[in-house]
């Protein structure tokens, strides 16, 4: 069985034009500073997003970064700020969750930045997360579960060389009761070059 505690793991990685690395105490300012920006648009698939129903604060913000640190020691979740290669600004955020060490597998999720979607950052964040866990973390798969209408992270999958598996039909529901379609997609590590 594996000991995640023993698991030796970079806490930051390069992408060709992006810098990925652990959120860390002290980052909350900046995830909130996004996160304003972006709450609209996060706030369109409430049944895939459900922490972006609340109103974005400082203290929230940093207390993610916070809670996300300790997870990440523990390797119980991997959360990862997105910033622009040789800069401090951040274009989204993604993470590595609900491992599973028994099989092992692990989901991926993200969100964009909206001043920076359509540039390609979060489909380039995604794969470079993807080779990260096969190369970093003993799982032989890594899956992503979207919203059935929110074609543009569908499309984050496919860019990130992952297969669509099947529709979990009347999965979630939203707020308002509405039953929401949940996008299966995965990769597994032979998959991967």
């Amino acid at each position: 069985m594996i000991q995640p505690f023993l698991l030796d793991l970079p806490d930051e990685f390069e992408t060709d034009r992006l810098h990925i690395r652990c959120v860390k105490p002290g980052d909350g300012a900046k995830v909130y500073e996004a996160l304003r920006e972006s709450i609209d648009s996060l706030r369109q698939f409430p049944a895939s997003l459900p922490w972006a129903l609340e109103e974005p604060s400082l203290e929230a913000s940093e207390i993610y970064c916070r809670e996300g640190f300790a997870k990440f020691i523990a390797r119980r979740d991997f959360r990862f700020l997105v910033l622009l290669r040789g800069s401090d600004t951040l274009v989204g955020c993604c993470g590595l969750h609900r491992p599973n060490w028994k099989v092992p597998t692990i989901e991926v999720g993200w969100w964009g930045r909206t001043a920076y979607l359509g540039s390609g950052y979060v489909s380039e964040a995604v794969t470079g997360l993807i080779k990260f866990a096969f190369a970093q973390l003993p799982v032989h798969r890594v899956a992503a579960f979207v919203d059935d209408l929110n074609e543009k992270s569908a499309r984050v999958c496919e860019r990130a060389g992952m297969t669509f598996e099947g529709l979990l039909r009347n999965e979630r529901v939203d707020p308002d009761g509405t039953l929401r379609h949940t996008r299966v997609y995965a990769t597994i590590r032979e998959r991967v070059a």
